[in-house]
């Protein structure tokens, strides 16, 4: 990988001013999971949080993205 995974939100917020590919989005949101786990949210907490307020999103691919973010979660160490 190009990028490291963030630990931080200012990190994660840093990646904005990168080009976006696949490996960003990937890494921001290994970013997202390891920053959740370190604050103590559940899988639960962290997708609820991720999907509530997104009215980018239509419903096929907030379950997308909920089921990728469970997947990194399970990946993760």
């Amino acid at each position: 990988m190009h990028y490291p995974i963030p630990v931080s939100t200012e990190e994660i917020f840093a990646l904005r001013d990168r080009p976006v590919d696949e490996e960003m989005i990937a890494v921001a949101i290994a970013g997202v999971v390891k920053l959740a786990r370190s604050q103590g949210q559940s899988l639960d907490e962290l997708t609820t949080e991720v999907l509530e307020d997104d009215s980018l999103l239509d419903q096929v691919q907030r379950l997308w993205l909920s089921n990728l973010i469970e997947q990194v979660w399970q990946v993760l160490p």
